[in-house]
């Protein structure tokens, strides 16, 4: 008989409040922490304190914008995948388009960096677009683009096992989390096994911890959950707000991103706090981070 998950509670920690807060990541060269707010377009940096954040900076990317990782050379700035592609985005903030490749009617969304310096990220499907007309591109280090992944309604939640042997994708749409075995010489994902069907809330960013398991952020959940790499519950961080989107790990803290968007007058007044950042002590560290290109 399988136990009750634990249960561990988020406080906010950021003053600000992001209408849809994603892709929370920490830069492994400054220690910096990363997000995005995707449909106002717009890259943050900000230093995590004992009090909270504090904000360094706010990038226009001139797109929606739904991922973000750091580049390997000091001082090169950042990849993001905003419209329907990739971008850089300098130090000192001067956006470079790259490549595009999401269909039209889909627009790009959450991804991460593989351990061989690549960067994947998903589209989810917007105005126009065929329910399932949604992918999952990566990014090489030399500029190269490919599909990994087709027929995805919304791309989100992806990451990789402390191995980078097996990698983890969200399709939102489907509230379906699946594992791939993951070929770091290729950057081919293949033999696709469903974890978990979600069918309380739907399923949005994810992140993995040291250990291997994985912790969930669940789209009008009001929670993430800590999950085995079978898919099996182990723990809830309980937010006070219904939308948490994406996550991340810092020296035992997790990072979670949030939105008001979509929430009506009503239920912004019951969950005021809706859009900050919130803080979890849960007591174990991120598996590796990568960065996009080689060092």
């Amino acid at each position: 008989m399988r136990s009750s998950p634990d249960i561990l509670w988020a406080r906010p920690i950021s003053a600000e409040r992001y209408e849809l807060g994603e892709g929370p990541r920490l830069d492994p060269r400054t220690g910096e922490l990363l997000w995005v707010d995707i449909r106002v377009g717009r890259l943050w940096r900000g230093r995590l304190t004992t009090d909270g954040i504090d904000v360094l900076a706010g990038h226009d990317i001139g797109a929606a914008t739904g991922s973000v990782a750091p580049l390997a050379a000091d001082g090169a700035g950042w990849i993001v995948a905003a419209g329907r592609g990739f971008r850089h985005v300098t130090a000192d903030g001067h956006v470079r388009p790259l490549r595009d490749v999401a269909a039209p009617g889909t627009q790009m969304n959450d991804g991460a960096c593989d351990p061989s310096g690549r960067f994947l990220a998903g589209s989810q499907v917007i105005a126009g677009g065929g329910p399932y007309s949604g992918g999952l591109y990566r990014l090489e280090p030399d500029g190269a683009v490919a599909t990994v992944l087709t027929g995805i309604g919304c791309a989100n939640g992806l990451g990789f096992d402390p191995s980078g042997q097996t990698m983890y994708h969200v399709d939102s749409r489907r509230r379906r989390l699946t594992s791939y075995r993951y070929d770091q010489a290729t950057g081919e994902a293949a033999d696709p096994r469903v974890l978990v069907e979600f069918d309380d809330a739907t399923p949005d960013g994810l992140c993995v911890d040291a250990e291997g398991c994985l912790w969930v952020a669940m789209w009008d959940g009001w929670n993430v959950r800590r999950l085995t790499p079978g898919g099996v519950e182990l723990a809830r961080v309980q937010l006070p707000v219904p939308r948490p989107t994406a996550v991340c790990l810092a020296a035992g803290t997790l990072l979670v991103t949030t939105a008001w968007i979509g929430l009506d007058e009503g239920a912004r007044r019951a969950a005021p706090d809706s859009g900050r950042i919130f803080a979890a002590d849960v007591g174990v560290d991120a598996a590796p981070t990568h960065a996009w290109g080689r060092g």
